[in-house]
């Protein structure tokens, strides 16, 4: 059945349809770089601090497995790189590369102009009120700080590799 125009959804249906918007939007802005998603959460965590494999698997909600298989095949890129942890001389931490930073910089401004257009039909008390809701769900449930916005001047955006400008992200695709 469709829905109609300005139909309001209830909070289950809204949340999950905006997870697959983000992700979408999230995915497309990664493949543009030339990233998996994963890859893309993977750069963009680090740019924060580097990570012990441990925290690494549970700010990204990966088991030991599928996280060694991840940083193994960013690493063969040359994004990110494994060093002894100077806490705790049997550990590792993962840590981004010039190069990584380079394209986590780039990638995570993309990301971030795109995904901000998302409530783009909204005016700027509507934004602030999804910003302050969704703030404090994010708080309330304890979701690790792993996606920091950043203040860019206009224009400041790094370029985008194979852009697709003139193509439509096609954001009903599920993730």
């Amino acid at each position: 059945m469709a829905e109609e125009a300005g139909e309001q959804l209830g909070i289950v249906t809204a949340l999950v349809r905006s997870a697959f918007l983000v992700n979408a939007v999230y995915a497309e802005s990664a493949r543009e770089y030339g990233l998996t998603p994963q890859q893309g959460q993977l750069i963009c965590v680090l740019m924060a601090q580097p990570y012990g494999m441990s925290g690494l698997g549970a700010v990204l909600g990966l088991a030991k497995s599928s996280l060694t298989e991840l940083v193994d095949r960013t690493t063969q890129r040359g994004l990110v790189r494994r060093e002894p942890d100077p806490r705790d001389g049997r550990a590792v931490r993962v840590v981004l590369t010039a190069q990584g930073g380079k394209l986590a910089e780039a990638f995570h401004a993309e990301a971030c102009r795109r995904i901000a257009e998302l409530p783009a039909g909204l005016g700027g008390g509507e934004r602030d009120a999804l910003a302050a809701l969704l703030s404090q769900m994010v708080q309330d449930n304890q979701v690790p700080k792993v996606f920091v916005e950043r203040d860019q001047a206009a224009g400041d955006s790094p370029p985008v590799p194979n852009s697709s400008a003139n193509r439509p992200v096609n954001r009903s695709a599920p993730l």
